[in-house]
């Protein structure tokens, strides 16, 4: 086979096919660069509407737009070649019934070329998944704490305790059941997300959940350590690149400022060949 062949994705039926086997390691990425290094690696890779917050200084996702989310998701389609890549649909862009949220998907997937889109939500969701899925659009669903309604909620609390667990175990029931292929659990207690794993006849992602769930995932940039405005208690930060690039970014001014920088090696003579 040509080494220049290209590299076929892991596809959705595939990663279903994992439940219950071989961890599933997911990561968000929003540029090329990134994706091309989570690339080598995981198999799913999220453009997550968590980009309002990590690119472009939100306070929240609920500002985050359709076109913003097929222009990441276009960025990373360039630098993705194997992973399973998963775009959200943001807040507004489904909620009103199927026909918004078929609407905004198969421009999403047209435009982007990503194998699946991802959607908050529970049991009063399902009948738009269960549409989604059977219009050839592959749903990752998103239960437990759904960052899109943080106001409703009352800010990023944990889920699934006291009476909240009936309901967060109906939601991703009724997401398996209308066709989606994983469910995200986000911030659900220990105990219940592991229940959920055991219960879905399709894989759990973990984020600040359970390790019994088929899969996690995380924030590159938290994982990085370049995202550094908060840190949630779920995230281990493997790298701490914010401070080396900060340091970089000093050093780079103290040389541009005492005439280190450019130096001979930067420059270009005149005639060629010259330094």
């Amino acid at each position: 086979m040509s080494v220049d062949a290209k590299i076929r994705s892991i596809t959705p039926p595939e990663l279903i096919a994992r439940k219950g086997g071989e961890k599933i390691a997911c990561l968000t990425a929003y540029t090329t660069p990134m994706a091309r290094l989570a690339d080598r690696h995981c198999d799913l890779i999220l453009v997550g509407d968590s980009l309002g917050m990590v690119v472009h200084g939100l306070p929240n996702t609920l500002g985050v737009t359709l076109d913003m989310m097929i222009l990441h998701g276009k960025a990373v389609m360039r630098g993705a070649g194997r992973a399973l890549v998963v775009v959200d649909l943001p807040f507004g862009s489904y909620e009103a019934g199927a026909g918004q949220a078929f609407e905004a998907s198969a421009r999403v997937m047209a435009e982007t070329g990503c194998a699946a889109v991802k959607l908050e939500g529970g049991v009063e969701m399902a009948g738009t998944v269960a549409f989604l899925t059977a219009r050839g659009i592959p749903v990752c669903a998103h239960v437990g704490l759904v960052p899109q309604r943080v106001q409703s909620f009352g800010g990023y609390k944990v889920q699934g305790r006291g009476a909240a667990r009936d309901r967060i175990l109906a939601d991703a029931v009724a997401m398996a059941e209308a066709g989606a292929f994983a469910v995200v659990l986000e911030k659900v207690v220990e105990p219940l997300a592991r229940e959920i794993t055991e219960r879905l006849p399709v894989p759990t992602i973990g984020i600040g959940a359970s390790p019994a769930c088929d899969g996690q995932i995380l924030v590159l940039d938290d994982i990085l350590g370049v995202f550094t405005d908060f840190q949630p208690k779920f995230v281990r930060r493997y790298a701490e690149l914010g401070m080396a690039a900060e340091d970089a970014i000093a050093a780079y001014v103290r040389d541009v400022r005492e005439g280190r920088f450019p130096a001979a090696e930067h420059t270009f003579g005149e005639r060629a060949g010259a330094l």
